[in-house]
């Protein structure tokens, strides 16, 4: 039986009729849903005679969920974008599925992004509120009272321009200040002038440099692939390696397996890793080849 059920125009159109009216699902062929995994799963691992003798499908569905976030964090292109422009006020509020960034950019006229880098040297502490006397204050309920905006981040937040906002002026940096701008008195992750950014885990925002007023800026980050129902798919390059996963998972738990067989499927499911990953690094020949081309360029010291 074939799998596509529905006519070139039906797929081309959409539900409405209309083309590329955003109700279509281009590209969805590439992809099998949990509920074909999960069916899959049953019809080849679990009945009499078979590896799995009895399951219940919400464990099968538990280990298969847990797979599809495995493969999301460093298997699947999963990756997603948000692109907004930055206020005044200089934050960007994380995305609800929101797992771990891969990298912001600020696009200039031309379209093209350039690269944020993380300022790893600051951060936004819980200011305590203090008095005249640099003594703590507290509420009516005897809790010490804090602050809205901290004072590093009021100075993270200063006008600044260009690098002069991104050198640290450290002791080593005051000794060799005539080396600053040269080859070797420059750090390099300060050698850029794109702006910088920090994240604050607890308060789920992202806070800019002041030179990033009024920038369109890209988030790409990393999400678990299980935040909404059509998003729980597998590319079909990924579909045996999951069944592997689902297999070792359940093994491995039941007691009474024998450690040969958990053994077996745990070598089954690296090698079905570790080939999904080469399918999914999609290497084209042509384009390894025009990079190679770069190979009788000089490289200059």
């Amino acid at each position: 039986m074939a799998l596509i059920n529905q006519t070139n125009e039906q797929y081309y159109e959409g539900p409405d009729g209309v083309w590329n009216s955003l109700d279509e699902d281009y590209g969805n062929y590439q992809f099998i849903s949990l509920k074909d995994i999960i069916n899959n799963f049953i019809i080849s691992y679990v009945g009499e005679g078979k590896i799995i003798s009895k399951i219940k499908r919400t464990d099968i569905a538990f280990h298969a969920q847990r797979g599809i976030q495995e493969f999301n964090f460093d298997l699947l292109p999963s990756f997603k974008s948000q692109e907004i422009e930055i206020g005044p006020q200089l934050y960007m509020v994380l995305p609800q599925d929101y797992v771990n960034y891969v990298k912001l950019t600020w696009v200039d006229d031309s379209g093209i992004e350039h690269v944020i880098y993380p300022a790893i040297k600051t951060s936004d502490p819980l200011p305590i509120v203090q008095d005249s006397n640099y003594e703590y204050t507290f509420d009516n309920n005897g809790e010490i009272i804090y602050a809205q905006d901290s004072e590093t981040l009021k100075r993270f937040k200063l006008d600044r321009k260009g690098e002069d906002a991104l050198t640290n002026d450290n002791n080593s940096d005051l000794i060799h200040q005539h080396f600053l701008g040269r080859r070797y008195g420059i750090n390099p992750e300060n050698a850029q002038s794109n702006g910088v950014f920090y994240i604050d885990q607890i308060k789920g925002l992202i806070h800019f440099s002041s030179d990033m007023v009024n920038r369109v800026v890209t988030l790409k980050y990393i999400s678990d692939g299980l935040a909404k129902d059509e998003e729980m798919t597998v590319h079909k390059f990924a579909e045996e390696a999951l069944y592997k996963y689902i297999a070792h998972a359940i093994l491995s738990t039941r007691i009474n397996t024998p450690e040969y067989i958990i053994a077996r499927f745990k070598r089954e499911k690296q090698a079905a890793r570790r080939n999904a990953k080469l399918r999914l690094s999609n290497i084209k020949i042509e384009e390894i080849t025009q990079v190679m081309r770069n190979k009788s360029k000089q490289i200059k010291h």
